[in-house]
């Protein structure tokens, strides 16, 4: 090895920082700000940014558009339900009224047909 020679340490240093410019310039000169159509693309970007974020908001508004029917009906379900249990609750009560009064004329029918019993027995003495 002939042409071989052992590098100092400023020289290592010195080749490291050519390297890291060098490095640096290629990539300045891939920048998209020197595209000619970047701008284009880019305000292409930020238009369909903005259309997704109305999407997005009505679609928000539209859930809970969902949301609030969803509950009126859930609690419209619920009165309902009330209701005909409150309804089948009178409905019982009701019956069980009807049923002492239907008790109490058959009570009061027999004792009647008792009575013209024994009144006839009477009558027939």
């Amino acid at each position: 090895m002939k042409g071989f020679r052992d590098q100092k340490f400023s020289e290592r240093l010195d080749t490291a920082a050519k390297a890291r410019a060098a490095q640096l310039e290629k990539a300045r000169a891939k920048s998209p700000l020197n595209d000619p159509g970047f701008a284009e693309r880019q305000a292409a970007r930020v238009a369909l940014a903005k259309e997704r974020e109305v999407r997005e908001a009505e679609r928000k508004l539209a859930k809970e558009a969902e949301a609030a029917r969803k509950a009126e009906e859930a609690l419209a379900a619920e009165k309902a339900r009330e209701e005909a249990e409150k309804a089948a609750l009178m409905a019982k009560e009701n019956e069980a009224r009807e049923r002492a009064a239907r008790v109490i004329a058959d009570e009061a029918e027999r004792k009647a047909k008792r009575d013209a019993r024994y009144a006839a027995r009477k009558a027939r003495k």
